[in-house]
């Protein structure tokens, strides 16, 4: 499936790639790239018919957006086919209470300072970055709502924010007419797996499509990390990824490393081809600081895992669920042993 089989996001009519170009990673030359190769990364992304970028005012400081401002303001028929998600919550006003967050005048502030950045009027998709404890929530969506009816943003959704939360939010803006959201934002791989509890399945129920951050958990999953080696491209990178395996142990990536050896296939692409099927996914966010990167990863959508080695994936990377989840999951055969409804055998009560 290349770049350009479009899906819809959410229930919304916005058509977008099935993977998404995260470039958190653009502007910040200690971590990521440098403006020439962010460009050209972008440029190869296009090329390949991705229409889906994602960015926000925190990537390195604003300066993620500039990058993507100048490669699109370039030509005259780029902008318009490009998808271009931006977020705000970011302060960059530090000792400033009203400079960040998710309030009314933040908001409006940073939708206006990323509109500059991107050198563009408007915004496809306007995401919140994270919950805001201290602003009410029908602040936020009004605000939203009222920078959809300017015309400055097309369409919003949420990222990293509690379930109920989310749900909140899309029941308040059905019920007063606002703009509802489109979809969330989540962190979502075979190291993280938590989110199946209660945000996946809420995002299923009320239509919202779901874009995963960090399918690759900071590399981790990517291939170059064994029980043997921990070596990084960077100090930063190195650390994070020694502190993941650390917490999480070598038995996921192991089970990642031997379907990649059976199917001679990068260990990448079965971490993103497991994460592309599972249910309510839409669109993975995938970061690439060369161009080499994106080329190898982006492969990962002619993949597709056979039901054995997607259940040896899944289990061995089970997740341990918050309550009820883990408990519902349990009951349900009181109600339905030894049936099948929708397609699914529950099994018989013992």
């Amino acid at each position: 499936m290349p770049l350009d089989h479009y899906v819809t996001l959410g229930r919304s009519g916005l058509k977008v790639s099935p993977f998404c170009l995260g470039t958190a990673t653009f502007g910040d030359e200690s971590f990521g790239s440098d403006p020439t190769v962010s460009q050209q990364i972008l440029g190869r992304y296009t090329d390949l018919g991705g229409n889906f970028v994602d960015t926000s005012n925190l990537y390195a400081r604003g300066r993620s957006e500039e990058i993507i401002g100048d490669y699109l303001s370039r030509g005259s028929t780029r902008r318009g086919g490009v998808v271009i998600g931006s977020k705000f919550s970011c302060n960059h006003f530090p000792g400033n209470p009203n400079g960040g967050g998710a309030s009314r005048s933040a908001i409006i502030a940073a939708c206006e300072q990323s509109l500059r950045r991107l050198k563009t009027d408007y915004l496809d998709l306007y995401w919140m970055h994270w919950a805001d404890p201290f602003v009410p929530l029908d602040e936020t969506l009004r605000t939203l709502d009222t920078l959809v009816s300017s015309g400055k943003v097309r369409y919003v959704g949420f990222s990293d924010t509690p379930a109920w939360r989310v749900a909140e939010a899309q029941v308040t803006a059905m019920f007063r007419g606002w703009t509802p959201l489109s979809a969330i934002q989540l962190e979502y791989s075979l190291l993280e797996r938590t989110v199946e509890g209660e945000l996946i399945p809420m995002a299923q129920e009320m239509g919202l499509g779901v874009t995963p951050w960090s399918p690759l958990r900071s590399g981790a999953l990517s291939g170059k990390y064994g029980r043997n080696s921990l070596e990084g491209d960077t100090p930063r990178r190195a650390k994070n990824v020694v502190a993941t395996v650390q917490k999480v142990g070598f038995e996921v990536i192991d089970a990642v490393s031997e379907v990649a050896e059976r199917r001679c296939v990068p260990a990448a692409h079965i971490a993103l081809a497991w994460l592309c099927a599972k249910p309510g996914v839409t669109s993975p966010i995938l970061g690439a600081r060369t161009i080499d990167q994106l080329n190898q990863n982006v492969g990962a959508l002619d993949l597709r895992l056979t039901p054995e080695e997607m259940a040896a994936l899944d289990a061995v990377s089970e997740p341990q669920l918050n309550f009820p989840a883990r408990f519902l999951r349990n009951i349900v055969t009181d109600s339905y042993g030894g049936l099948t409804i929708n397609g699914q055998a529950i099994a018989e009560t013992h």
